[in-house]
Parts: C-alpha cells; structure tokens; sequence
C-alpha cells in the first residue's frame, strides 16, 4: 500500500473559508457572559442561512471532488453494498411479512406470504414515495384480524411521520391519513388503532420548534382525523410524552409517560371492566418500566427499578402494589437488555461484556435452554406473538453481516433461514479481539478491535494502519456489535475498526450509564481519550493514522474530545452532534436529554456544561482534518448545532488540516436514510479521511 498518494492535484491547506458574520450577541447565565456569534445560523430558514449553507457545501465539494480516489472508493463500495437482504420475518394472522433489499435499492420492500416456501408477494415498496427515494416507512403493525396494516411514512428523514392504512385483503390504500405524529407506535384495536401526536407546528417551524403536550388519540378506520378520540394528555406538564400499547389479549392498554430518555410512568387500563379507566401502577420517572405481557391477569414487566442490571417481575392486576410484586429472574452480574414473551416461554437477551448471550426461561424462571451464537456478535429482536410455536432473529457481528434464523420453541432448534452473501468478501479474513484499558481514574474499559487476520502479529511504531475509533457514550444506549459495508475498504486497506465501550452507555447497566452523565460526563470524554491513547501507545496504530468518529451524542463525544485534545487523531468526524449545550434543549426534543446532560438553566447545569460544550471550548490551535456532517431536514438534533461549531471551528483552526461541514439535503437524523446517500456520505469520509492520513488505499 502506498502510503504517500500524490498531493500535487491540490493544495490541502484551506487558505480561505466561507466569509461567517459574528454578531454581537451575548448571553447571561448566572453573572457570566457568554457570546454567541454566530446566534443567526440557529434560523435554518432564513435566506443568509441557506446562502451561508450553499457556500460551506461548495467549498467541501470542491475539496472532495478533487481527491483522486474518490470516485474510485465511491464504485468499490457500490459493488460491495450491492448484496440481497432480509430482514427478520414477523408472523401475523397465519401470514409471514418480511423485509427485502435487492441491493442498491434506496429502502428496502416489504414483501408477505402464507407459507415461507412460496414465493412472497409485495406488499409496500417505499421506493414508490418519492422520486429521489428520501422518503421511507418509518414502522409498521397489523390488525388483529391481519386485514389491515397500518405504516408510517416520513419525508425526508424528518421524525415527522403520516399514518396511512393498507387494505391486506384487496391491496387497496384506505383514506384515513394521520397527520402530525411523532414518537409514535400505531397499536391496534378493532376496527382502529391508537397513537400518539404532537399538535401542528405554528409559524410552519416543522423542524426546530420545540415539541410540547404529546398526546394520545383512537382513530376509528373511515372517519377524519379530526373526529379522533382523545385517550390522554397531560396539560399541566407539556414536556411529557406518551405512548400506550396492547397485550396481545387485547384486554390491558398500557399507558406509559416519560419525561426524557429513560425512567417512566405507567397505568393499566382493563378494557373488558365494566367502566374501564386507567389505573395507575408506578407515577415516578426514577425507573423504567417495559410491558412484556400477560397471562391473565398476570402482568410481566422488565425493570431496573432496585435493578442497576435489570430483573423480570410480574404483578396481579388486581393487586398491584409494588410492594406484592414477585421477581421471576432476579438480576445477575449480565444486563437483561430484553424480553419477549412468545409461545408461553421468556426469551431473554444479557449483555455480556457488551456482547450478547440468549437464554430461554419457563414463565416461572426457571433455564430451559441456552441459544448457542456464531461469535461474539448481537442478536436482533425476537418476532413471534405468545401463542406461536416458533420464532425469528438475526445475528449479526462486526464481520458478518445480519444473518436470519429461525427457532423451533418446542425443540429449541435453531436453523439458518438467510445468510446474505456480499461479492468478494470473506469473512474468515477477519477478525475481532476484545481487549481492555484503563480510563483516567483507572476504571476498566472494554473496546472490540476488528482487522484483517495476521495484521498485528507484530506490533511496532511502524504500525501506520489507518484505523477508525467509534464511539457512543450516552442515553443508557449500548454499542454492540454490529457490520457495515463502509468498513470492509477499511479493513481491507490494513485498518482497523475500533468501538471503545465507554460510561455512558448501558452495557453494564444504570451504574455505567450514569456514571456518564450531568456532572460526570467528563468521564465520557476522558474513557475514548484513554481508548485513542491505547492504541497509539500500544502500536495498533499512530496519531497521523487514527480517526475518531461518532453520531448524535457521539458526535458531541467528538467534538469535547477534539476541542480538548486538539493532538489525540488526525481525522474527525463529529456527525450529526449536539455540540452547543448552552441551548440544546431549546430545540424540538432536546428538552428530553435533561436527565443525560442537565441544562444551563441552572447554575450547576451552566457550571460543568461550559467546561465540554464543544462550540463554547474551541479556541485558536492546530485541529484534526474535520468534516462536520449533519443533513438539513434534522429534526432531532437540529442542523444549527453544526452550522455554529463548524462556523466557529474554521475561525479557530490554526493548522493546515482542513476545516469543511458537508451538509446533507433531503435528509434528516439517519433514519430512512436512501441507500445512495449512505453511500455518497460512506464514500465522502472514507475518501477524506484516507486523503488526509496520506493513504492511497487499494480498490479491488
């Protein structure tokens, strides 16, 4: 591998940004001023805001139009991206529905079928929605009867969706449009569903109004949206959400209300009582609660309530203080990640040293069988109702991609049903090792490192394999393993993929997670400085060869890690991230990351947040090449946060790396994301990053 490609096409030294007006405002939190300059980039409609995007994408473009393996890189990804996928089948009504990709199809169609042996039939093919495929199905669920479906559809990547129903029987698309939902299941009941929706926007502010009075409503299917049965909202506390779902009984409606990301509220409403109402089981937010089912008027519930790691419980309806609740499996040293009650057995998913082990439990708690795994690697969600005699999943690990099986509960004999198989790639090449460092304060941290076999048999200061760090650490989330395409040219190219499992995160349940948040979130940031140090220390890697990337909060874990330690990498890529944490939580859901970050709304919350907010600590120094990526119809995490760290971070760079924000359009968060989009963006870090560490990378 040549690791000195020719640099003569271009100068990498950005000499001169798109002009950013400063303004002069300045905020004041508790006797401290605070400018905010760049306050004007926050209206994402504003004409100057457009013109200053337009510009800020023509100056990336340029940069990356002229890398001279870049379309190269682009072809080799399409090729190895252009494979069939399944998703895991879901049996409904004595039909089989499942997911299927021919490739390079933008999203992936659904397709149905009343026995797995025939050829299916389509059902929904989002490609249909919009020309440039940036629209997609968002969720998906079936009547109880298996006539109707109900889909949810967003536009381009927003987290706003439509409700719209499907006639199963004559495939015909009713009238009935449920607009303004967020958030939301569909759950039905009946001949209607219930869901949960925001009210309309004011001002035509879709995507950073802030979002307030979550309520719940029941559509009957033929009547208009405005003649919809209002179930619940809470009008003293408009920053709560709620959600209800169904037992598979239809007999208990589960209304459950959340203040932020985790811990929730919920009630039990009998349908079959003669004046049914709900009554409430649990009114603090300190704990989560999940809704695992029934059997009769037993009610299975997965909690971390007095549980750091999780237990299953059960509770009588009829006497549902906590206090007579009893502990079917208590919690252990492994996190109880999940839970399905399917053919009268709990199929029960730990978290093992941030892997996943699956074991099968009697109703009662007692092991009937453990599911024996491919590697070390994550299983995807169990599908089945409580009365099926059998079950699907997925597996999937950072070297194999999702692969489907399915298990026989009366044998617990699991069988291959679907192994995708990608052109050219062999996944006995590689491999992954789990090895463990030492954070700041000498707290034991695990990282998953994925390579080609033979890469470090020795391990030298020669060792300059380009190597990307990923990482999360937030909202009790846990980052397991899982495959990507856009990683096999990095492997294949003597990298290697680094996940560091750092506090922050839930996979060793509630300890870790909140030993990463409010005060303590500098441990976050202090665990991947530590992950970025071991490699380099240890000779996996070297500083000119490493990139640090993450997504969302992992794309503030970038930017605070970036900010104060502008040496750790050479490349970086903050995606899509909360970066200013002054005013997060002034934008649609921010408000619900509270419990994670706190806010400046006090003077403790403003105390600990100046110290990392990213926009807030970039001062003059020589930072990593960075490419700021965010996508213009994000509503989750609203595009400003980028526009004003990036804004900031191109007047503060001092070196020569260079400095660029590549803006998405028709896109939002992630999700839904089209598949040529993925690969355009794929293609456009893979291709910088590689530019910058000097590597011209070899292209089958």
């Amino acid at each position: 591998m040549n690791t000195q490609p020719d640099k003569a096409a271009f100068d990498t030294k950005i000499n001169t940004y798109p002009d950013t007006r400063m303004d002069t405002v300045i905020d004041n939190y508790f006797g401290n001023s605070v400018p905010d300059p760049f306050r004007w980039l926050e209206d994402d409609r504003s004409a100057e805001t457009g013109e200053w995007v337009k510009r800020q994408n023509e100056l990336s473009f340029s940069y990356l139009d002229k890398i001279p393996f870049r379309k190269a890189l682009r072809q080799r990804l399409e090729v190895l991206f252009n494979y069939e996928r399944w998703s895991t089948p879901i049996k409904k009504s004595g039909h089989y529905y499942f997911f299927k990709n021919n490739g390079l199809q933008n999203q992936d169609v659904l397709y149905g079928t009343d026995s797995l042996g025939k050829e299916p039939k389509l059902i929904i093919d989002p490609n249909a929605f919009s020309k440039d495929g940036t629209s997609s199905l968002s969720s998906y669920s079936f009547s109880k009867d298996g006539r109707y479906m109900a889909f949810q559809v967003s536009e381009g990547g927003s987290d706003w969706n439509n409700i719209l129903v499907l006639d199963l029987e004559s495939n015909e698309h009713l009238k009935d449009t449920i607009r303004w939902v967020k958030f939301s299941n569909a759950e039905w009941r009946g001949d209607g569903f219930y869901y949960s929706r925001y009210p309309s926007p004011e001002g035509g502010n879709l995507y950073s109004a802030k979002n307030e009075f979550h309520s719940v409503y029941f559509h009957k299917l033929g009547t208009p949206q405005s003649e919809d049965k209002l179930i619940y909202v809470d009008k003293k506390y408009p920053q709560r959400n709620a959600s209800v779902s169904l037992t598979d009984d239809e007999r208990f409606l589960i209304l459950s209300t959340v203040e932020s990301t985790s811990g929730n509220a919920f009630a039990v409403m009998d349908l079959k009582a003669s004046k049914p109402e709900f009554k409430s089981i649990v009114q603090t937010f300190e704990s989560d609660y999940n809704i695992i089912g029934n059997i009769g008027d037993e009610i299975f519930v997965h909690t971390n309530a007095g549980s750091p790691n999780w237990r299953i419980c059960s509770f009588n309806v009829n006497q549902a203080d906590v206090k007579t609740w009893k502990d079917i499996i208590t919690e252990g040293q492994d996190r109880i990640e999940a839970v399905k009650l399917i053919g009268g057995k709990l199929i029960v998913t730990f978290i093992h040293d941030a892997y996943h082990l699956v074991k099968i439990f009697s109703t009662t708690g007692d092991v009937l069988h453990e599911l024996k795994l491919p590697e070390l690697g994550t299983v995807g969600s169990f599908s089945g109702d409580q009365n099926d005699n059998e079950t699907f999943y997925s597996f999937t690990s950072f070297v194999r991609p999702n692969t489907v099986y399915r298990l026989d509960l009366e044998n617990f004999k699991s069988e291959l049903f679907f192994a995708p198989k990608i052109n050219g790639y062999d996944p006995d090449l590689y491999t992954t090792e789990q090895v463990w460092y030492k954070s700041k304060d000498s707290t034991p941290v695990p990282m998953f490192l994925t390579y080609k076999k033979g890469l470090l048999d020795e391990k030298t200061s020669q060792n300059h394999n380009p190597t990307i760090l990923y990482g999360y650490g937030g909202f009790d989330i846990s980052v397991l393993p899982n495959f990507a395409v856009s990683r096999l040219i990095l492997l294949e190219n003597k990298g290697i993929f680094a996940v560091a499992n750092i506090r922050g995160g839930g996979e060793f349940g509630q300890k870790w997670h909140e030993s990463g948040t409010k005060e303590q979130k500098q441990n976050v940031f202090d665990d991947f400085i530590a992950a970025a140090d071991h490699l380099v220390n240890n000779n996996y890697t070297q500083k000119d060869y490493l990139a640090i990337e993450g997504r969302s909060n992992g794309g503030l874990l970038v930017g605070a890690c970036m900010t104060q330690r502008p040496d750790l990498c050479k490349v970086a890529f903050p995606g899509v991230g909360v970066l200013d944490m002054l005013r997060y939580h002034k934008f649609t859901i921010g408000w619900a990351w509270a419990t994670d970050y706190g806010t400046s709304e006090t003077k403790a919350g403003f105390d600990y947040l100046i110290k990392y907010s990213p926009l807030h600590n970039l001062k003059p120094a020589s930072y990593p090449a960075t490419m700021v990526i965010t996508a213009d119809h994000d509503d989750r995490v609203v595009p400003a946060h980028s526009f004003k760290f990036g804004a900031a971070l191109q007047k503060a760079q001092t070196g020569a790396n260079p400095c660029l924000i590549r803006i998405d359009v028709s896109a939002g968060h992630g999700a839904g994301k089209p598949t040529g989009k993925r690969l355009d963006e794929s293609a456009d870090m893979l291709s910088f990053m590689f530019f910058n560490m000097q590597v011209d990378p070899i292209l089958k």
